[in-house]
């Protein structure tokens, strides 16, 4: 059967499945369908290697596939990481969808091992059995959620969404800096719109009711077991505006009434430095009369026992004390229910500067956002006094960088460039290594952990 499979997986790999038949450019928008994304031609080289390592991971899966289940799902993680060379080899936007058609395919191996108790928590009333998540930009167009959640994440954020379709910015628009760990963009906003999301999360959102409503297992007892309207996971829905929207508000009102009904908590990004004038709406009055107005759209909508979804605000790392201390102040006053910390950075620090990609314009993410998001994280914790739970986001590639985010503030936390180079078998890696975090300093659990270092 495996053997079967193997044949089956590369000969829709290279012939069928991935690569359309046009010689096209990869695309980053295509039309409103539930069906997984497609990709465009790129290099025969690529797809023939990347399609090989996939039949002999699967291959390798048949022999291993006698052993205990957790021992076969540690394998089948491991193996992912003989194709990351294979991907290096491709152009990044065309990696990129690639990745999404795998996960959104089922292509990906799937977490069967528990997390360890340590790593549970509980947030906003939903919980997570980990607080490792994947940041929006991997998972546009929310075609790959169950896939995603499948690795393992904690919860899983798609978007950002537009009202209307958009392209985005013209290509080359994604530059890997390898040596750096880092990656700049400037996609701005690529989306297929609301209403194909809506649809799409619509279908899954039945296709789980459904499969629940069939089920005759029994639940688990377990005090963290994942939850929410995505199923096995959290689902986190990030909003964006179009590029040519003359009103912000009236861009993410619609995506909340649009969108909010699938998700376990949105998000208002204004801090895309790829979108012009839209860092502008994080000043003080821009933020407030914004977070007013989609919190009112909310909250006029009808909502079951478990009430309205959470509302956060992304946020750049780019900003002034005093920045800081308006969106504090705003978020506290508003009662906000949390803030993500940080989007991309318009700066180049070292060794970034150095390198001839440097003069790029776009967002840098990767390992050397870390200390400068960081150190934006604090800050906002001291200034809320850590009433309102934070997503750390910005250059984690490892369980100690998580940790460390977490002890600055953060309740959560995001990746993204790091997943992208390191794949499947970095998210086992990261909560292992998080957990012998915890242990190693006497903490109980995540939340005991919490701004340790503003304390």
């Amino acid at each position: 059967m495996a053997a079967w499979s193997s044949r089956k997986l590369l000969r829709d790999v290279i012939l069928k499945r991935v690569v359309p038949n046009q010689l096209s450019a990869v695309r980053c928008f295509s039309s409103a369908r539930e069906s997984a994304p497609k990709i465009g031609h790129y290099s025969k080289k690529g797809r023939l290697l990347t399609g090989a390592a996939i039949g002999l991971v699967i291959a390798g899966g048949a022999y291993v596939s006698t052993v205990d289940e957790a021992t076969f799902c540690g394998w089948l993680f491991s193996a992912t990481k003989l194709v990351n060379p294979f991907f290096a080899l491709l152009d990044p936007e065309f990696a990129h969808n690639l990745g999404v058609s795998a996960a959104a395919r089922g292509w990906v191996p799937r977490e069967k091992r528990p997390d360890v108790p340590i790593l549970g928590l509980e947030v906003w009333g939903r919980k997570f059995s980990n607080p490792v998540g994947l940041a929006a930009g991997f998972d546009k167009n929310a075609e790959a959620v169950d896939g995603l959640l499948g690795l393992g994440f904690g919860f899983v954020e798609v978007g950002s969404v537009t009202p209307v379709p958009q392209e985005g910015n013209p290509k080359p628009r994604i530059f890997r800096l390898r040596n750096e760990g880092a990656v700049i963009n400037r996609c701005g906003f690529n989306s297929e719109g609301i209403v194909a999301v809506a649809k799409r999360l619509g279908a899954q959102h039945g296709k789980r009711k459904l499969d629940e409503t069939s089920s005759t297992s029994p639940s688990s007892n377990s005090e963290f077991k994942q939850g929410g309207k995505a199923g096995p996971g959290i689902l986190g829905v990030n909003l964006g505006k179009n590029k040519t929207s003359e009103d912000a508000a009236a861009d993410y009102v619609q995506g909340v009434h649009t969108l909010s009904q699938y998700a376990d908590y949105l998000v208002i990004n204004v801090s895309s430095p790829n979108t012009p004038g839209l860092r502008m709406l994080q000043g003080r009055k821009q933020l407030k009369d914004l977070v007013k107005k989609v919190q009112a759209a909310r909250d006029e909508m009808q909502w079951g026992e478990e009430g309205p979804p959470p509302l956060l605000v992304k946020i750049a790392p780019d900003l002034s004390k005093e920045d800081l201390e308006d969106i504090a102040a705003v978020a506290l006053a508003l009662h906000l229910d949390g803030l993500i910390v940080s989007n991309t950075t318009i700066s180049r620090p070292d060794p970034v500067s150095k390198s001839p990609l440097a003069s790029e314009a776009g967002g840098l993410s990767g390992k050397p956002l870390f200390n400068l998001s960081t150190e934006i994280l604090k800050e906002m914790y001291i200034l809320t006094r850590g009433k309102i739970p934070l997503i750390g986001c910005g250059g984690i590639s490892s369980g100690e960088d998580a940790y460390k985010k977490i002890r600055a503030g953060a309740t959560l936390v995001q990746l993204y460039t790091a997943f992208a180079y390191g794949g499947p078998a970095l998210i086992p890696q990261i909560k292992t290594e998080l957990a012998a975090c915890l242990e190693r300093d006497g903490f109980k659990s995540i939340l005991d952990a919490v701004g340790a270092d503003c304390r």
